[in-house]
């Protein structure tokens, strides 16, 4: 398994943006799909997007689609998560995962092997 760091959470206002990052530790996770997830106090963890491993597919939730945006770094040894027009709503701790599965791309936490610690996003209204 692939050990996952998560960066770049923050509190921000409704209508901002933040970047979420996640790199592996120890190794790289070029040859994964990887997704991000986000789980809120008192509800289940829940997808947010997901790409493949050379970068050509992406999914996300209905809820975030158009506002979010899930990238592969330069180096391919990153997962990025452009969050923009942030709502209250999407005041969670978000979760970097790294899964086996290739397509369709797996929406569901169950499919994922490795798991970062996640960051908390806090959006104020």
């Amino acid at each position: 398994q692939v050990q996952l760091v998560e960066s770049g959470g923050g509190l921000v206002q409704a209508g901002g943006s933040l970047r979420l990052s996640c790199a592996p530790s120890g190794r790289t996770f070029t040859t994964y799909t990887m997704g991000w997830f986000r789980q809120a106090p008192g509800k289940e963890r829940e997808f947010v997007a997901a790409i493949s491993a050379i970068g050509g597919s992406t999914s996300y939730a209905d809820s975030v689609k158009g506002r979010f945006t899930i990238s592969r770094g330069s180096a391919k040894n990153t997962v990025d998560l452009q969050m923009n027009s942030l709502q209250p709503e999407d005041t969670a701790a978000y979760y970097c995962a790294a899964s086996f599965y290739i397509e369709p791309l797996p929406t569901t936490p169950t499919k994922y092997a490795s798991w970062g610690q996640g960051t908390q996003v806090t959006v104020s209204s």
